[in-house]
């Protein structure tokens, strides 16, 4: 386990990432707008396929949905690391990845995140060739994808994406990596609740769960203006591949910088 200094050493670290966070760029700011005549501008069979996403990222909040990932997979990773000691490998192979250091945590979050992006590029791309029409699988593909990907950093953690209060914790993840320097400092500030001891976390759960829609809509208006360029038939893969790498770059980026954040605190809290 790391000493005092280390765990301190890593939330100074942290703390320099979460200043360093800027606002929106004026583009990102005035695309906010296209959404809204996108929405105007697309034909029925896209506006459901949008509402479907919105409606499977609220069961993802309540019952976890289709989108929980499997533990195996991740626990996997872990194994094919170099030079792991006996405890190690048997802590991974009885799941207890939380007892594994934080830099054996870092090195599977961030191939996860890397794997994931390189998936969600090839999926814009492939979806972006078709322009309007491929454009409604397309959101909730990524949604889908960023889902899993926070899922998966979760477990890397140590912490369990099947709890309630995990789900409300990723879906912020997700909202933190599209937000604007304001929204991503409110953000960090409810984010805090998950570092006190667990009561206070469930005691604010359903008020929590019950902001689910401004959530959902925030976050889609906040990428929604990129995929105005996916609508160009072929000169779409271009944009929709660089778009998705980007979008699934950031979100897991928030992820491992928060639930490295948190493990940090704990253990802190642990040595007292």
């Amino acid at each position: 386990m790391e000493s005092t200094q280390e765990l301190q050493q890593i939330l100074t670290d942290i703390a320099k990432w979460e200043n360093d966070q800027k606002d929106l760029w004026f583009w990102e700011k005035l695309g906010r707008l296209p959404f809204v005549w996108l929405d105007k501008l697309t034909p029925a069979f896209v506006q459901e396929k949008l509402g479907a996403a919105i409606d499977e990222l609220a069961s993802f909040l309540e019952t976890g949905g289709k989108f929980l990932t499997d533990e195996q997979a991740v626990r996997k990773r872990f194994a094919e690391l170099p030079g792991l000691t006996e405890a190690e490998r048997q802590s991974i192979a009885d799941g207890h990845l939380a007892d594994l250091s934080i830099a054996r945590m870092d090195a599977v979050a961030g191939d996860i995140g890397d794997s994931r992006a390189r998936f969600a590029t090839i999926q814009g791309a492939t979806t972006g060739f078709g322009g309007l029409f491929t454009l409604a699988a397309d959101i909730p593909l990524l949604i889908g994808t960023s889902l899993k990907t926070l899922q998966e950093i979760a477990l890397s953690y140590g912490y369990d994406p099947h709890a309630k209060e995990e789900r409300l914790f990723i879906v912020k993840c997700l909202q933190f990596s599209s937000s604007d320097y304001v929204g991503k400092k409110a953000i960090l500030a409810s984010l805090a609740a998950f570092t006190e001891p667990e009561g206070k976390v469930r005691d604010n759960l359903i008020a929590e769960l019950q902001g689910w829609r401004e959530m959902v809509i925030v976050y889609t208006e906040n990428f929604g203006w990129k995929k105005l360029f996916q609508l160009v038939p072929i000169a779409g893969m271009v944009f929709g591949g660089y778009v998705n790498r980007k979008t699934v770059e950031d979100t897991a980026e928030a992820g491992r910088m928060l639930y490295k954040k948190r493990r940090a605190l704990e253990r802190l809290r642990e040595i007292g």
